[in-house]
């Protein structure tokens, strides 16, 4: 019988050697999971996860270019194998044979579910000595129902919930962000954390050599890393000996890397500039990746923006069609996003569904934005700001801004640098106005529970500022639901309520692009792989361990 050929031999047969330049468009501030993951962070290369992407699944299947693969796609990673012993207990296997690198304190030794136990007891705050859970768990729906996690043995880790929920254990366990990184428990316990870069160790595939927060970071390859190359077993991993991380935030900038060649793959392209590119040097690869809504955010707990009459008013005075023929040439859906993303099918409240009354909410009248805003006691309008972070489309911002000029509202645009943005907003909420950046808290593919986090009331993310029970509602009867139809309405409803309540004002849902060079193989898009901080700020190395450049046409090339 005929062998059947995998579909990633099209890819090419891997090589050894070489270095990659991955740009990212802001400064890297965090290197410890327990600190959040929010901010850029780099420690996916150093520390690793339990559970992470299927390398072999084709992409014709699941192409990875979304911001959350369903649970379905994940497959363990330090974990070997898994399942539920009952409702409420979750059983991790690990994998025999891991070690951590051998630097200082961990010093090669093998990795084991004590390990486990230390993250999750610091993450929670539920034993080991810490109390106080991290800022990235803090109000997680998961926080209140993790009851413990013990070691059963050397490789066994046993997670107690105390809600039957299979949704909720998983996203807890599975989902993408970096704070499920396993850190080194002796690292912590001889610094205290292990933000310092000098005390970067894990059991990843690269070891970080040379760092500095606002213009680089140099890693070169584990030589004892344990991993090995899922399409082809027999590989050791990775097969690149450096990484070039390049903290480039100009996007033209960027460009002009890319076509000198110094740069390999950027990602967070804006349209235009991929367009651009296209014309001028067709060599560069292109690919299109899914990313959130675009949205403008008010307060909603502050006037003029706690008048739902002013959001919508706001809403009515953008023209979407407008948008997606003139700013993004056609490419764009002139529909817009609530919650979750249109990507993820049969799931939210697609605008297709909507009756014509809510439509009509999205249309552009800006005789009805005038007439509502007199309403709500602003005849004459009203003057405003918005924090834009400069990683996001700033020119959008100034076609916004005549828009809402033609109503009366008077929008200065305050820029503030990505880094800056997150501590001011994000998690300062210290705005009084209107807030932008590149990831909005709607059209996420993350799971239904995650989804309906981000409005929730308290939630950290929430900068918002939405307080409504009735939203607050949807989350607990997620989290009790007995099938998957009953969470699927769950999350229908709870995005028709964002819809009609107009927290947010929706400015489409556009594409991200991804630019990379013709020598840099394995590569298609997974989404994180070598993603620009913004877009997404987990920079995810499972991927670029199993990159490889093709040194031969690279120089063939010129480079």
């Amino acid at each position: 019988m005929e062998k059947k050929t995998a579909w990633w031999e099209k890819l090419g047969k891997p090589q050894y050697g070489g270095e990659l330049n991955i740009r990212l468009n802001r400064k890297i501030v965090n290197l410890d999971p327990y600190f959040g993951y929010h901010l850029t962070q780099i420690h996916t290369a150093w520390m690793e996860k339990m559970f992470v992407d299927d390398w072999t699944l084709d992409p014709a299947i699941y192409d990875y270019s979304g911001n959350q693969p369903p649970y379905k796609w994940i497959k363990g990673h330090l974990a070997e194998s898994w399942e539920f012993a009952d409702p409420h207990t979750f059983v991790v296997h690990l994998r025999k044979g891991i070690h951590y690198q051998d630097i200082p304190p961990a010093n090669g030794r093998e990795f084991i579910a004590d390990d486990i136990v230390f993250h999750f007891h610091r993450a929670y705050g539920i034993g080991s000595g810490f109390t106080t859970p991290s800022p990235a768990r803090a109000d997680h729906v998961s926080l209140k129902e993790l009851e413990s996690v013990t070691a059963a043995d050397k490789y066994t880790v046993v997670f107690k919930w105390r809600a039957p929920n299979r949704a909720l254990i998983l996203d807890a366990l599975m989902d993408v962000v970096t704070s499920l990184c396993i850190e080194n428990p002796e690292a912590v316990r001889k610094w205290g954390d292990v933000r310092d870069w000098h005390h970067a160790v894990g059991t990843g595939p690269w070891i970080l050599k040379d760092f500095s927060s606002e213009v680089s970071a140099a890693l070169v390859r584990n030589p004892n890393y344990w991993g090995h190359d899922e399409r082809y077993p027999e590989n050791k991993l990775p097969y690149i000996d450096k990484l070039n991380l390049r903290i480039i935030p100009d996007q033209e900038q960027t460009m002009a890397e890319m076509r000198a060649g110094r740069i390999d793959v950027a990602d967070q392209i804006s349209p235009l500039l991929a367009q651009e590119m296209k014309k001028t040097n067709p060599e560069i690869l292109q690919l299109t990746l899914h990313q959130t809504a675009t949205t403008i955010d008010p307060r909603n707990d502050r006037p003029p923006f706690n008048d739902i009459r002013v959001r919508k008013a706001m809403q009515l005075a953008v023209d979407l069609k407008g948008l997606a023929k003139n700013y993004y040439h056609g490419a764009v859906d002139p529909t817009p996003s609530t919650l979750t993303s249109r990507h993820m099918t049969g799931w939210g409240y697609p605008y297709a569904e909507w009756p014509q009354d809510l439509k009509d909410e999205y249309a552009y009248n800006p005789a009805l934005a005038r007439q509502l805003l007199t309403e709500a006691g602003y005849p004459h309008g009203f003057k405003t700001n918005i924090i834009a972070d400069t990683a996001g489309d700033m020119k959008l911002l100034d076609i916004i801004k005549s828009y809402f000029a033609a109503v009366g509202i008077d929008m200065e645009i305050r820029p503030m640098e990505s880094t800056e943005w997150i501590a001011y907003v994000l998690n300062g909420h210290k705005h009084d106005q209107l807030a932008q950046r590149p990831v909005s808290p709607f059209g996420h593919a993350f799971e239904p529970i995650r989804q309906l986090s981000r409005l929730h009331t308290g939630y950290s993310s929430n900068y918002l500022m939405v307080n409504d029970p009735v939203f607050d509602a949807f989350q607990p009867k997620a989290v009790a639901a007995a099938s998957e139809t009953e969470v699927k309405q769950i999350l229908r409803d709870a995005n028709e309520r964002i819809a009609r309540q107009h927290y947010s004002i929706s400015l489409l849902h556009p594409m991200q692009y991804s630019l990379y060079q013709p020598w840099l193989k394995g590569y298609h898009g997974q989404f994180g792989s070598v993603c620009s901080a913004a877009s997404s700020p987990q920079l995810l190395f499972f991927y670029p361990a199993r990159f490889w450049i093709d040194n031969d046409l690279k120089k063939k090339m010129g480079h």
